[in-house]
């Protein structure tokens, strides 16, 4: 949980960092759900995986428009709960990404965004026991697979600058030999705050 921490905090960083240049800076905070094929053939230990479906993943997002309607986004979404993997093994998937940004605004009450980029998928396996580095002490191995991301979402201004975004992303996610797909689509709906902008 360290690392994730640090690992927002940084985009955090860049974030403001870049927001000082950018011409619109938009934070935002969401829960939604993933879904995934499930596998064909059960008996097979090769197709044995199980499907990334299901629970409640929390997602955050920042992005910086830095010219007119284009600029870069950043965000991490990980699942609320753990789930047990095979039936026994305690595990969490963390989705983290990067991406080119176009978000038009349409008028005072209606916005947009597309985005596309790359990221990575790191499933975290939980044990009994910790395993202590030069960084500190987890009870977690880590599984990371490269992905690249697509996603888009409508912005809905309310009132003022705040934005409720219903959104869809799809994963392609590189060797994914955990799981029985290789891609994965999240649902969610964020709450957020343009800084800047019209």
């Amino acid at each position: 949980m360290k690392k994730l921490v640090l690992a927002m905090a940084v985009c955090a960083f860049f974030t403001v960092a870049i927001g000082v240049q950018a011409q619109q800076v938009d934070v935002a905070f969401g829960v939604g759900t993933l879904t995934a094929p499930s596998s064909n053939n059960a008996t097979s230990f090769a197709n044995f995986s199980q499907s990334l479906s299901g629970g409640a993943y929390l997602n955050f997002s920042g992005d910086a428009l830095i010219i007119k309607n284009f600029g870069i986004q950043g965000e991490v979404a990980l699942r609320a709960s753990q789930n047990l993997y095979a039936g026994f093994q305690p595990y969490r998937p963390v989705l983290w990404d990067f991406n080119a940004i176009y978000a038009p605004r349409f008028n005072q009450h209606v916005g947009a965004e597309l985005m596309g980029g790359i990221g990575a998928e790191s499933i975290r396996f939980y044990q009994n026991f910790y395993n202590c580095g030069f960084t500190g002490c987890t009870n977690y191995t880590t599984s990371t697979h490269f992905l690249g991301h697509f996603g888009g979402g409508l912005r809905l201004y309310p009132v003022g600058n705040f934005f409720v975004r219903p959104e869809a992303h799809i994963y392609l996610i590189n060797n994914n030999h955990e799981f029985s797909s290789n891609y994965a689509t999240r649902y969610s709906v964020s709450i957020g705050y343009t800084f800047g902008g019209r």
